[in-house]
């Protein structure tokens, strides 16, 4: 039975590596596309001899991957042990991690009513329902929706706002660009979970880490 993990253990277990919603996540440049090809090739040879399988994106030049443990719905020893053996082919084919481009996409709809929404959601965009307040793609392409539970009504703003999760050491900077873009600070109060920013015309969006969620 493997060992779940809280997101403090799972972090520190995998340092080259950088959790964001709820997966180790590893980004790698390389110079060029037989490179990236080839440490795929190495990956998939370890994730078979584990039999513990990752997503993988490549693109000319460069792989991101992510892994979780999906029948547990979380992270465990197993995870840490995949980027443990995978860590090392990084550098035996040539890449260059770059934790700073590694951003994944929530997109949060506020609502009085989550379950009377969810629906349409999930059928206009082909998506399945996720529990009680969320729909995701199937095919794991697309950013989530989640639905945001409201105390009362709020009609005078857009009730839409993007969520951003990006590497735990990479969300100040991520911040301080978008203040210098022209956006305002909204909310800290909850940082380093999330910062509430704001563009010129009022419209949100968070950024947003793995870290002060554990308990």
């Amino acid at each position: 039975m493997s060992q779940s993990l809280t997101r403090a253990q799972a972090q520190e277990g995998a340092p080259q590596w950088r959790l964001l919603l709820g997966r180790l996540m590893l980004s790698v440049a390389f110079p060029d596309f037989a490179s990236a090809l080839r440490f795929v090739d190495a990956v998939g040879a370890v994730a078979e001899e584990q039999q513990h399988h990752p997503d993988i994106d490549l693109r000319w030049g460069r792989v991101v991957l992510a892994v979780a443990s999906h029948d547990v719905g979380g992270l465990t020893d197993r995870d840490l042990r995949f980027a443990a053996a995978v860590t090392p082919l990084v550098a035996d084919h040539g890449g260059t991690v770059e934790h700073p481009r590694l951003t994944e996409l929530e997109i949060a709809v506020d609502t009085m009513d989550a379950a009377r929404i969810i629906p349409f959601w999930a059928a206009v965009l082909g998506f399945v329902p996720d529990g009680e307040d969320a729909a995701s793609d199937p095919e794991g392409r697309l950013p989530s929706l989640w639905f945001q539970r409201l105390d009362e009504p709020r009609e005078q703003r857009n009730r839409i706002h993007l969520d951003v999760t990006v590497s735990h050491d990479e969300a100040e900077a991520r911040v301080e660009a978008a203040l210098a873009g022209g956006g305002t600070l909204v909310s800290d109060a909850d940082a380093p979970r999330f910062w509430v920013l704001a563009d010129a015309d009022g419209n949100e969006a968070c950024v947003c880490t793995w870290q002060g969620r554990d308990g």
